[in-house]
């Protein structure tokens, strides 16, 4: 038995020790900006969950720590998430009051049931799961994502208060209604933030933008208390570190939430391996998927023994810590520690922040979300793939944001289907000679296409040129016999040409060599 070295016990010891000054240095920005920015998401996160407000920020601090450390991608940052918190509650509401003792038991224990699914599927190397999530899907998703985020962040840059809603389509349309209601001191205040953010990436690119565009929408609140009395505030908390929390591990309540924590915790790495897909395109990263996979696991696994529920990728911190300059996981470790020195010590200040000015900041986050030069490539390339594309974009906007990253991914798989189950025949005549060059497997899904262009053959003697044929399944080997057998008893027959010698290998395994009823030619 072969023991795991170091690197895979502790793969942080990759990249920590390469750091230097200055990328610390970077990494400490984008982390505080991630860490400003965290606060007011996880408590808003938490209460959407049903749990205590101060559940959200101890959800971003030590699952944050085990994933940045243990994780692959070099921008990842978790915590609680919109759509995992919505899933919760409706899940878990009816099992318990929503608050109390028991309810915040349950949530625990569901994550921790969770985690332990993920780490199994990442010890297992299930990470192969994000190769079904192609470039089209994360392209639309992103896209859809942003669009998403955004729709949810304009009550608050307008000044409204609109209950959270099941889709994007919904929320707009709720929004609209309350449209009238717009606070107009809000939305100058978001104005202010968003130019002075824009103006500081224009002519101090190396500036913490977005960290700076936040500040200059507090002082301006401070400044001018009579015009700003109505703009809402970040909600006053008062925090403490993560407590330690045991878990009551009851077989029964185990065996009752495991189908809740299943679903979870694969909604939980779809989404967290959607968004290192989409980071690692941009970084140019290479992404370890069955790492990553593992190191969700144990964040929500040692996350649940602390107070933390179920957490998953966030594409708004994601990509703020992608776009402050994040050099390496270390910022996500920092935006970690500093939300824990935050909610210490810090409860106070973080309340002086206007809503209107984070709302701001989310929008212009959820701009660059949107790859598209990506989106015009893609069109150039491939009509279907872009199609698959504008279905996940509608998804996510028409549907729950779950629910659009598996109609991307069928959509792929269909797409995918579709052309494998037609090959590329080229069929010509060369005398009694009817040859049909075949490009691609010979697959159950492709045995009906290949089969009636054998059966409109009219040559003597029907050649295939099998040279470009990789792979071939028992619905193949069984069709290719029974073709080869009506030919024969027509007096003609059926030839694979430059076949490979596992094809060869295949067709002869039904019946053996001696009977096979294809010839073969070199």
């Amino acid at each position: 038995m072969r023991w795991p070295d170091r690197l895979t016990l502790l793969p942080f010891l990759a990249w920590l020790p390469q750091q230097s000054l200055r990328s610390v240095s970077l990494d400490l920005l984008s982390g505080l900006s991630g860490a400003i920015l965290a606060l007011p998401q996880s408590i808003a996160y938490a209460l959407i969950a049903g749990l205590p407000a101060e559940y959200g920020l101890y959800a971003a601090i030590v699952p944050v720590l085990i994933a940045c450390l243990w994780g692959s991608s070099w921008h990842l940052i978790c915590g609680p998430t919109a759509a995992i918190s919505i899933v919760l509650f409706t899940s878990v509401s009816p099992l318990a009051l929503p608050g109390s003792a028991d309810y915040i038991e349950l949530i625990l224990l569901l994550t921790f049931l969770a985690g332990m699914f993920q780490w199994l599927l990442g010890l297992l190397r299930f990470g192969s799961l994000v190769n079904f999530v192609s470039q089209s899907v994360v392209l639309g998703f992103s896209a859809g994502a942003a669009v998403v985020i955004a729709i949810g962040q304009l009550p608050n840059l307008l000044g409204l208060e609109i209950p959270s809603q099941a889709t994007a389509l919904a929320s707009l349309l709720k929004l609209g209604q309350q449209l009238p209601n717009m606070d107009w001191a809000s939305c100058l205040v978001a104005a202010f933030s968003l130019l002075t953010s824009l103006l500081l990436r224009r002519f101090w690119p190396r500036a913490p933008a977005l960290l700076l565009g936040i500040l200059a929408g507090s002082l301006a609140v401070w400044a001018l208390p009579r015009f700003s009395a109505n703009v809402p505030l970040v909600s006053a908390f008062s925090g403490q570190l993560p407590p330690f929390s045991p878990l009551s591990l009851d077989p029964a309540t185990m065996l009752r939430l495991l189908p809740t924590a299943v679903a979870c915790g694969m909604l939980g790495l779809v989404t967290s391996l959607s968004i290192a897909r989409s980071l690692a395109s941009t970084s140019q990263q290479l992404l370890n998927a069955n790492q990553e996979i593992r190191a969700q696991g144990l964040s929500n696994m040692l996350g649940a023994w602390f107070s933390g529920y179920l957490s998953a990728g966030s594409f708004t911190r994601s990509a703020l810590n992608l776009q402050a300059g994040a050099h390496s996981p270390l910022a996500g470790v920092f935006s970690a520690l500093l939300v824990a020195l935050f909610a210490v010590l810090g409860a106070g200040l973080i309340a002086h922040i206007p809503l209107p000015s984070m709302a701001a900041i989310i929008l212009l986050i959820c701009w660059g979300l949107i790859d598209f030069q990506g989106i015009r490539a893609l069109y150039r390339v491939s009509r279907s793939e872009f199609l698959v594309m504008t279905l996940t974009f509608l998804a996510t906007l028409l549907l729950e944001l779950q629910t659009a990253i598996y109609a991307g991914v069928l959509a792929s798989l269909f797409f995918y289907l579709k052309r494998t189950s037609q090959p590329r025949v080229q069929q010509w005549r060369e005398g009694e000679e009817e040859l049909l060059r075949v490009e691609g497997s010979i697959f159950f899904g492709a045995c009906h296409y290949l089969q009636l262009r054998l059966q409109r053959s009219h040559g003597q003697r029907v050649v295939i040129e099998a040279q470009h044929i990789n792979f071939i399944d028992y619905a193949g080997v069984a069709m290719l016999h029974q073709e080869a057998r009506r030919l024969l008893a027509q007096g003609r027959s059926l030839t694979l040409r430059r076949a490979r010698a596992q094809v060869i290998e295949e067709l002869h395994k039904l019946e053996g060599p001696e009977y096979c009823p294809i010839r073969f030619e070199a």
